[in-house]
């Protein structure tokens, strides 16, 4: 019998938790999880021979308040859920909530400004140094952030992504000031936090939000501050699997442009919501020849199978560039008619 531990981890909760939930619910909960995950939280429940009633109520109740309190930090940040937890459960025990919430799901600093209005936040920062610009938008939705970086003057597009793509972990007191001074600013509420943000994924995404126009100039002046850099950013601007997200029309540009080999090793380990709007653009007969060729293939190296993805890629950017195909992306002008 699982009786009440002090020392009792975040993971024995969780397996607790599920336990109480049922086989259902805990089986829905599971299709969110990583393999990693499932693999811990199976190996616990596996563990546990009975679960004490009042143990299973109190982390029901913690769970319960968690998630209320996640709730209303939604709705009006951490503050308001301070607020009304407070006013429901009391000062020490809100905090206590607040506490544990904070640090085990990571409520990530400027909690304030992503729901604020982008032109606001631009009035506020576009005079700031380039760091601390790079700082504020790797926090921000990469909507938000786009829509900032695209309204910026260009000589400093370049060196703010790439400030947002090189950068490491920031510390918790350079992060506080900042925070407080745009909520100062947008008279709004703060919160803090530890996470470290920036890196290459988060200026593609930022970037991914922005016209083609701005993109493009921010990477052609990456390509000449950092080679390297702007490739590895142009990389993971558009992946194989992205292919999902084009037209018909460019899709079929694209099959036409691409070898067969290339075509047929990608799609061997591709998901199947890229080989069938592939085979949908494709006449029967090749569609029939791919899939038997397909089937029949051997065991493919996966070096070999993104070679081939990145030749298609690198293709679909040709395209793109030329004219001959649309990707799109955040701003007016990738509206299609």
């Amino acid at each position: 019998m699982v009786k009440k531990d002090k020392g009792m981890n975040g993971k024995q909760k969780a397996a607790l938790l599920l336990i109480s939930l049922g086989p259902e619910v805990s089986a829905a909960v599971y299709k969110h999880l990583t393999e990693e995950e499932i693999e811990r939280l199976t190996l616990e429940i596996s563990s546990v021979k009975k679960v004490d009633a009042t143990i299973k109520d109190e982390i029901i109740e913690e769970f319960h308040n968690i998630a209320l309190a996640q709730d209303y930090i939604s709705q009006g940040g951490i503050g308001y859920a301070k607020t009304v937890l407070e006013k429901a459960l009391g000062k020490d025990h809100a905090q206590a909530i607040i506490n544990r919430l904070t640090s085990s799901l990571q409520v990530r600093p400027f909690d304030f400004a992503r729901r604020a209005d982008p032109g606001q936040i631009l009035n506020f920062i576009q005079n700031e140094h380039p760091q601390t610009i790079a700082l504020i938008l790797s926090y921000l939705e990469a909507e938000q952030a786009g829509m900032i970086l695209s309204s910026l003057p260009q000589e400093v597009q370049a060196d703010i992504a790439k400030r947002i793509a090189t950068m490491e972990s920031t510390s918790p007191e350079v992060i506080s000031e900042i925070e407080a001074v745009l909520e100062r600013k947008l008279s709004s509420t703060v919160t803090q936090d530890f996470t470290e943000t920036g890196g290459v994924d988060a200026v593609v995404q930022v970037l991914n939000g922005v016209d083609r126009a701005t993109e493009k100039t921010i990477l052609d002046a990456l390509e000449i501050q950092d080679p390297e850099l702007a490739e590895e950013i142009r990389k993971r601007m558009f992946v194989f699997e992205d292919i999902v997200t084009l037209d018909n029309r460019s899709i079929q540009r694209i099959a036409r442009e691409c070898e067969n080999e290339d075509l047929i090793l990608s799609m061997k380990v591709s998901s199947e919501e890229v080989r069938n709007i592939l085979f949908k653009n494709m006449s029967q007969r090749m569609a029939e020849s791919f899939q038997e060729e397909m089937e029949v293939m051997g065991p493919v190296r996966l070096r070999d199978v993104e070679e081939a993805q990145a030749r298609i890629v690198s293709i679909i950017r040709r395209l793109e560039d030329s004219g001959e195909i649309i990707i799109a992306r955040g701003g007016g002008d990738d509206v299609i008619v």
